[in-house]
């Protein structure tokens, strides 16, 4: 190595969109935290409107152990960790929110279990004996979380307390041959780093206290619950669903109930059933298609004029995909006799070609 030449012992990853107010605290707190220890934070960016990512630099400018990273054109939390990892040498990881959430002093504790040599990953857990969540927002968000938890238990097999947890130390040869099968789109990493590695790993749990936030608002939204149903449908496929088809799938079986509830409010209003069927058609792909803009493909969204001739496109891609439908659920009716597996095959026929087309013609990066 030459002389000044620094590869700290662990990387700190944080995440981050509008965190500005933030950043300075986080970084404090860590170096108390951490005290004799040869750390670097990693401020990945998400091109927050607030200036997050310049703050960061401004301390990165007087604090060499910080330095940012900027993304453009991309969003997401499991896509920012990855690549917060992949761009140090350290051989232990960490990720951390910037909301100040997290108790940072567990950093310490997590690290002597990795250096102890006989664990892969530390997890600081809410869930587990003397931890707790009382810093969600309201009851109903706990509720919701530890609903998820349970959901992300049964669903991939993963026996953790809180597999759904953000605030997780992993060492580097644990991580990386797992990187390649991780999805970038989603926003609990740590659940598809445990489901990955199908119990290869060797755990231990932190337990420690979910802080109330103090600056910043939360950034959970639909778009979350749609990547984590996402991503519990692709790891229980084995990976072979991938999280962004599901989530395209997910919203499809949305316009379903639009297209229902717009026919039946249309022949209400005495329309014929004819020109009922075919304006609830419409309406069902303009919600399809504004939808998946919004949240499917949220890192690619299309605005202005570019809308409505993707609009456009998307009809007729859909169109084409109704016919296909028809084509192989008819020809398989008449082959089996069976009219669920026809409809099915037939939905899915039409389902892959809509997102394929989709992704390549109009959603393509």
């Amino acid at each position: 190595m030459k002389p000044g030449v620094r590869v700290p012992e662990l990387a700190i990853i944080a995440p981050t969109f509008n965190e500005a107010k933030n950043i300075a605290a986080l970084v404090q707190q860590i170096d108390q935290a951490l005290t004799g220890v040869d750390w670097e934070l990693i401020v990945v960016d998400d091109a927050s409107p607030d200036g997050t990512a310049k703050v960061a630099r401004d301390i990165g400018q007087r604090d060499p152990r910080v330095r940012c990273i900027l993304r453009l054109g991309r969003r997401g939390l499991a896509g920012a960790c990855i690549e917060g990892f992949l761009s140090s040498s350290a051989p232990v990881l960490a990720v951390i929110d910037a909301d100040l959430q997290h108790d940072a002093r567990v950093l310490g504790t997590m690290l002597q279990h990795i250096r102890a040599g006989d664990t892969d990953i530390a997890i600081a857990s809410r869930y587990a004996e003397g931890g707790s969540p009382e810093g969600l927002a309201s009851a109903s968000r706990q509720r919701a979380s530890q609903a998820s938890t349970i959901m992300a238990r049964l669903a991939t097999g993963v026996r953790v307390s809180d597999p759904m947890s953000g605030f997780f130390m992993i060492r580097r040869d644990a991580f990386e041959p797992l990187a390649p099968n991780l999805a970038v789109e989603g926003f609990k990493i740590l659940l598809d780093i445990l489901a990955s590695a199908r119990g290869s790993l060797r755990i231990k749990e932190v337990t420690y206290t979910f802080a109330a936030r103090n600056e910043g608002t939360s950034k959970f939204d639909l778009k979350n619950i749609l990547d984590f149903v996402g991503l519990l449908v692709s790891k229980m496929s084995g990976g072979r669903i991938p999280l962004r088809f599901a989530s395209f799938g997910l919203i499809g079986l949305s316009g379903v109930v639009v297209h229902l509830a717009a026919l039946k409010g249309l022949m209400a209003s005495g329309i014929g059933f004819t020109a009922a069927q075919t304006a609830a058609t419409v309406i069902a792909m303009t919600s399809n298609f504004l939808t998946n803009n919004v949240l499917t493909y949220r890192d690619r969204r299309m605005h202005g004029w570019r809308m409505v001739t993707g609009l456009l496109i998307f009809c007729v891609i859909c169109s084409v995909g109704a016919l296909s439908n028809i084509g192989v659920a008819s020809w398989l009716y008449g082959q089996s006799n069976i009219w669920w597996v026809a409809g099915l095959a037939g939905s899915a026929v039409s389902a892959v070609w809509n997102y394929a087309v989709s992704s390549r013609l109009l959603w393509r990066k």
